[in-house]
């Protein structure tokens, strides 16, 4: 799409050369977008028509400059609206520029953030670093031809679609618009790429009939699809083993049923695979360990202590840092302990934030339920003295996702003066009585079904 805009305020053509239009386009006040039109309109010059070299001659850009912002005149209408609103920067526009229509939309929406922790009905729309389109770009939309398992010069493969290398969609046939790519080449037509690639899975099957399908992904199965999941194959993997120890593993190992496959499902469509789909190969699918260890009394008896001192240390933390955020003193104004709050509180894990949550009685109602809503929402409610607790106690988790956690919490226990052995000593105690009464119900469960059993024999 052509942008094109009657209120442009860059005067074009005075005269047949353009030469007004190139010292219009030099003022320092003209927009992005007006520039672009002017470019566009010297390029559109039906005598004495200029190149995009001539018109960097001319207004002592470079080419690269000159190429950028003629793509700017192909942004859609909804992209040109923001611009003008200034809504986004040049630095999105000019990245937005370079993708097809329908991609323009989608990364619209992806220069920007919401943010809820404003307490509104509403969330803030943020705009994003130029930086973070760039990424969302990259890992959503570019493909690396250089990767792409079907064969480029192709062009039967999608007659419609003809050869990536002669395709203009394609980044390294426009060196001038996609300069800061370097030497990558990629395409910017997910959905032709897509569509390539299932052309080119159906055309080795149909070659080959006799070869593996599988799927690399994740979840369920499709009902009635001749596809390998992935728990029914071994991929053997083509690098060698870096090592003796990996040199041991299954995956590393060829076997007498070693068969060519095909990933039609999944991550890394299209290429081809070895891979083992006997169930019983000695190779591949030997006898777990596991199953051999798992009857084993010693080993239960191991598991058994580990989780215990695993709940003990768990219960032991969670009660340390209950006493230490009893401790705090309240000093800062509620809106001070509330700005720091909110911010140590969207730093943390769900499972970190779920342990703060619930010192607190927050819980969510039902699945869909936003537990960091729940929480700022409780925030906005709380005294100084409740932020102040929160405070340190937000804090202490997340310095123990950077640090050793035993030592966060003995650092925070010596500062506000907790006793962590006595607490310990206390779950240790309560653990110790609650496996004593678990072993007495069981005798008394075990002493009766002697009794009915020997009744009965009478």
């Amino acid at each position: 799409m052509r942008f094109q805009d009657s209120s442009v305020r860059c005067s074009v053509l005075e005269s047949s050369d353009g030469a007004r239009a190139g010292s219009d386009l030099q003022r320092s006040d003209v927009h992005p977008m007006e520039e672009a039109s002017g470019f566009r309109a010297l390029l559109d010059l039906e005598e004495s028509k200029y190149s995009i070299e001539q018109i960097s001659a001319k207004t002592g850009k470079s080419p690269v400059y000159v190429a950028s912002r003629l793509k700017l005149t192909e942004l859609t209408q909804n992209v040109v609206d923001a611009f003008y609103r200034e809504e986004i920067g040049v630095g999105h526009a000019l990245l937005l520029a370079k993708l097809q229509p329908d991609q323009q939309e989608q990364a619209l929406a992806a220069c920007f953030k919401e943010d809820w922790s404003t307490g509104g009905q509403k969330a803030k729309r943020i705009l994003l670093p130029v930086r973070s389109l760039q990424f969302w770009i990259e890992s959503n939309i570019l493909l690396v031809l250089k990767l792409a398992p079907f064969d480029k010069r192709d062009a039967q493969l999608v007659p419609a679609a003809g050869s990536c290398v002669d395709c203009p969609k394609r980044t390294g046939h426009n060196k001038l618009l996609f300069s800061d790519l370097g030497k990558l080449d990629a395409c910017t037509a997910p959905g032709c790429y897509q569509a390539k690639v299932e052309a080119h899975v159906a055309k080795a099957i149909a070659a080959k009939p006799t070869l593996v399908q599988i799927n690399t992904a994740h979840g369920q199965q499709k009902e009635g699809s001749v596809t390998l999941p992935r728990n029914r194959y071994t991929e053997i993997r083509a690098d060698k083993p870096a090592n003796k120890e990996q040199a041991a593993r299954p995956e590393f190992k060829t076997c007498k049923y070693t068969t060519e496959a095909i990933v039609s499902e999944g991550i890394d469509k299209g290429e081809l695979r070895k891979v083992c789909t006997e169930p019983t190969c000695p190779v591949h699918h030997p006898k777990s360990r596991a199953q051999k260890v798992a009857d084993d009394p010693k080993w239960k008896a191991e598991q058994e202590k580990q989780r215990r001192e695993t709940a003990i240390a768990n219960t032991t933390g969670i009660r340390t840092l209950a006493a230490i955020t009893a401790a705090v003193p309240v000093g800062l104004l509620k809106r001070d302990l509330l700005f720091v709050a909110e911010r140590l509180a969207s730093l943390l894990d769900e499972n970190r934030l779920a342990i703060v949550a619930k010192q607190y009685g927050i819980r969510k109602a039902k699945d869909s339920d936003s537990l960091g809503k729940l929480f700022a929402a409780y925030l906005r409610r709380a005294e100084e003295s409740v932020l102040g607790k929160v405070l340190v106690e937000t804090t202490i988790l997340y310095m123990a996702t950077r640090h050793n956690p035993s030592q966060v919490l003995h650092d925070a226990a010596a500062v506000y003066k907790v006793d962590t052995d006595a607490i310990a000593l206390k779950v240790k105690q309560e653990f110790a009585a609650k496996e004593k009464t678990q072993t007495a119900k069981k005798a008394v469960a075990k002493s009766q079904t002697k009794a009915v059993k020997k009744a009965k024999a009478a």
